[in-house]
């Protein structure tokens, strides 16, 4: 039976903070079938977990072949992942956008035709605003370049990336193209970074980088010398003669001066934490949030958003975003991560982060039927774990749907300069 919170909460327009959608044209005319898009997002690490072969994962993704045989070579995979996090996101898509209760391979072949329906032009901002019921999404495409998205200007924001800097990958025939500028020293290195930030700062929403899965996310300061030399060994050795320390040395460099233009332009710096995408490579030492305390300490001014809720390091990331005025945590991807995990910790931050610092949801897919599906999951998990707090009396359902507006959409417009990159975007376009 639905209650008034269960009513609030899917009336909220949900600010969706973190997705790599790909474009309009993609999804029309290099979109999924049907199998793809239901297994499309990321629940294939669980099917290969759960035994899922090399061969069958390939089938599964080939259009090419017979929709019930790659199905049925990747069944009993999914009988064992159905229940996870990533297996219930494709159940929902499943059940609302191709009309499956249950999946089979017969009933997911007759269910193709389906797919020219949702593949067309409009229906990916219709599936996002209008029965995701999303605000907006804010999406890292891997790139600086913060240009208007003409299929939904104010919808469709996008995250200037830092990824390579923080990874001390330096393409100087890239930063050339885009700023015009040669980078042959540190300073001329300086004057690029600023550039980027001058010439797309003002139509993106926040930073973002994931260098996480490429090496540690302990950072430490670095004085110019050391940068400089560092720079020096990048621009004249082959790449795969460039040692760790050296990548990781100008890395923390290049990360420093993002963090320092963030700060002039008032953008956001979302930083991946905490779990890996895919299978067997994730060393977990790099991915605790703790890592980066002489960062925030260095840098009180910025707004650092630790993204995944650090999973695994949960708990950490609580006593992270209550010490520090400049950390907030961004439950992204988390609800499908571990759904039980995600809810108990934002029961903990309930009693004892301030609300403000909190952010509810992000995606983290490419099509927007996976993002639709992880909206609607996030939904039924803050219900869930705000009935709890009801249930033993921490708060009043009034104090938990005032609670749910500002972590699904207030907080995140007063830490991002929603209004005022709309604004830019609608001078750009």
């Amino acid at each position: 039976m639905a209650t008034d919170l269960n009513n609030h909460i899917q009336s909220i327009r949900l600010v969706d903070t973190h997705e790599h959608m790909r474009r309009e044209n993609d999804w029309v005319d290099n979109g999924p079938d049907i199998l793809q898009d239901l297994f499309g997002n990321y629940v294939p690490a669980d099917l290969i977990t759960a035994g899922a072969t090399p061969q069958a994962m390939q089938d599964l993704m080939n259009p090419s072949k017979d929709i019930v045989q790659r199905f049925d070579a990747i069944r009993d995979a999914w009988e064992a992942t159905q229940f996870t996090g990533y297996g219930e996101a494709v159940s929902i898509v499943a059940k609302n956008i191709y009309e499956l209760d249950e999946l089979t391979g017969q009933g997911i072949a007759d269910a193709q035709d389906k797919v020219k329906d949702i593949r067309t032009k409009g229906k990916r901002l219709e599936i996002l605003r209008d029965i995701a019921n999303l605000d907006h999404i804010q999406t890292d495409d891997f790139s600086w370049n913060c240009a208007p998205d003409m299929s939904g200007p104010e919808f469709f924001l996008y995250d200037l990336s830092w990824a390579n800097f923080c990874n001390g990958n330096i393409d100087t025939k890239a930063i050339n193209a885009e700023t015009g500028i040669e980078v042959t020293d540190l300073a001329t290195l300086r004057n690029s970074i600023e550039s980027i930030f001058a010439k797309h700062a003002p139509c993106a929403i926040a930073v973002k980088s994931q260098h996480a899965y490429n090496r540690t996310l302990n950072w430490t300061e670095r004085t110019d010398t050391e940068a400089s030399k560092a720079l020096d060994k990048v621009l004249t050795k082959p790449s795969e003669e460039i040692d760790v320390d050296t990548r990781i040395c100008l890395g923390d460099w290049c990360w420093a001066r993002g963090v320092e233009q963030t700060i002039e332009h008032n953008l956001p710096f979302k930083i991946h934490t905490g779990y890996y995408a895919g299978n067997n490579r994730m060393p977990v030492s790099r991915i605790p949030a703790g890592n980066m305390c002489a960062l925030f300490s260095r840098y009180l001014d910025a707004k650092f958003v630790l993204m995944h809720i650090a999973y695994p390091y949960n708990d950490e990331l609580v006593a992270l975003a209550k010490h520090y005025r400049n950390i907030y945590v961004d439950f992204c991807w988390a609800w499908s991560i571990d759904p039980y995990s995600s809810r108990d910790f934002l029961r903990r931050c309930i009693h004892a982060v301030p609300s403000n610092k909190l952010f509810a949801f992000g995606g983290d897919t490419g099509w927007p039927t996976s993002a639709m599906a992880y909206a609607i999951q996030a939904r039924r998990e803050i219900q869930r774990a705000l009935e709890a707090e009801i249930d033993e009396g921490y708060l009043t359902e009034k104090q938990a749907m005032e609670f749910a507006t500002r972590f699904m959409n207030t907080n995140q417009y007063e830490c991002f300069d929603i209004h005022g990159t709309r604004e830019n975007i609608a001078k750009a376009a």
